[in-house]
Order: structure tokens, then C-alpha cells, then sequence
């Protein structure tokens, strides 16, 4: 199976204080990747040293066959990456159009209109393409920073904690998006998500961290009561 991203001894240090330790995660081209754990285990920062927002103190980054260990974000973006912050990060005086505009700055080549296609997925943000930002409920919210990453029409999207705050109806549309996404466009996916169920639903695999290192991993289906009592339960 060919692997899409490659992260290989992966290192970040806050200051004095470690907190990634020696990451290897390998992710196949098109498939849906989870990276679970408590809170403050360095999930967020393992997502942000991918991206490119964090420079890492030792290990590499590929994607695609290419080392962008030394890219920084802007340069990661135009390569094809697309992320998506915890909390979505919207404009809320923008309006969606606006918001969704915001996003053509990282299209190669300099892109002045926003794709079909992401009004295809999202319709409602079509529908309220002329309203604030800051109108939107939070699953319209995060449909826009969703929308928003897509717009750049990634090769890798990254989402921290898409289902966070969002009500069940909307979770699995999202779920749903993403398999779409992945299975077809080809899309690669990686996110952190806390929900068991929606990683054994939508995910191809899981990877479980404590204390900057992964303690569990293997297929969505392996994701057990057990493992989730023993690594994820509060």
C-alpha cells in the first residue's frame, strides 16, 4: 500500500519541555487516519508540526514522495495541505463568500474563484454564501472551515477535532463528507477526533497517543472498549 504522508522520528520541544518524542506515522494515499488521545497528550501539536505552523527539533515530514521537513506552512499549503484548526478559526464579520475567498491566496497559481465543487459538498454555504460568518450555528461553522480548506483543493486534509461542539445530526454529515472526500477524490485524511464510534464509523485507522508518544494503533475496527478505557477514558 502506497503511503501518502510520512512522518518519521518526529521531535518538538515547547522551551525545555518535550513533547513530541520520536513520532513515526505513516498514512496510505486516500485513506482516513485518526490520532486519538486525552487532552494535552500533543495531538494538536503533532498536527501543527505537519502543517507546518511548528518547526520541529528532529525527524522528517513527506508527502507524496517529498521532503518538506524544511517547508514552512505557506509552502506545505501550495504542496497540497489543507488544514482545519480546532475551534474552525472563521472571520465571523466576513461573510462565508468572503471567508471561502480567504483560502485563494494558497492556490497555486493564484486561483480567483472558489471552486464548484465546494459548494457541491457544502450547499449551505451556498445557500448563505452572503451572511456573516458569525450568523452561521456551529456545524454551518464548521462546515465553512471546512469548505474553506477545500477551496485550496488539498491533496492532504488535516482536521483538528471537526465533531467538537457539533451536534449529532451534523457529526455524521461530516462523517460522511470525509468518506466522500476520501473515497472519491483520493483524498488523504488525518484528524484528531475523540469519538470512538465516529473513528470504528468513518476511519481506516487509529492511532492513539499519551504523553507525546503513540501507546495503541492498527485498523478502526481493532478499536476496542478495552483500549478506549484504558488510553482514552477520562
Amino acid at each position: 500500500m502506497k503511503m501518502f504522508l510520512k512522518v518519521n522520528g518526529l521531535e518538538f520541544s515547547y522551551g525545555e519541555v518535550k513533547v513530541l518524542h520520536g513520532l513515526d506515522l505513516s498514512v496510505p494515499t486516500g485513506s482516513i487516519s485518526c490520532v486519538m488521545g486525552r487532552n494535552g497528550v500533543g495531538k494538536t501539536t503533532l498536527l501543527r508540526n505537519v502543517v507546518g505552523l511548528e518547526k520541529s527539533s528532529a525527524g522528517e515530514v513527506f508527502m507524496g514522495g517529498e521532503n518538506l521537513t524544511y517547508s514552512d506552512a505557506s509552502i506545505r499549503a501550495l504542496r497540497g495541505i489543507g488544514y482545519v484548526p480546532q475551534g474552525r478559526q472563521i472571520f465571523p464579520l466576513l461573510s462565508v463568500e468572503e471567508n471561502l475567498s480567504v483560502a485563494l491566496e494558497a492556490v497555486k497559481g493564484g486561483g480567483r474563484k472558489i471552486p464548484d465543487s465546494v459548494y457541491e459538498t457544502f450547499p449551505v454555504l451556498f445557500k448563505m454564501r452572503k451572511r456573516k460568518g458569525g450568523d452561521l450555528s456551529g456545524g454551518q461553522q464548521q462546515q465553512l472551515a471546512i469548505g474553506r480548506a477545500l477551496v485550496t483543493q488539498p491533496k492532504l486534509l488535516v482536521l483538528d477535532e471537526p465533531t467538537e461542539g457539533i451536534q449529532p445530526n451534523v457529526i455524521s454529515q461530516i462523517g460522511e463528507i470525509i468518506r466522500m472526500l476520501s473515497e472519491d477524490e483520493g483524498m488523504t485524511i488525518l484528524l484528531v477526533e475523540q469519538y470512538a464510534d465516529f473513528v470504528r464509523q468513518f476511519a481506516h485507522s487509529f492511532h492513539v497517543m499519551n504523553r507525546g508518544k503513540f501507546v495503541a494503533q492498527g485498523e478502526a475496527v481493532q478499536l476496542d472498549e478495552d483500549m478506549v478505557r484504558k488510553h482514552l477514558s477520562i
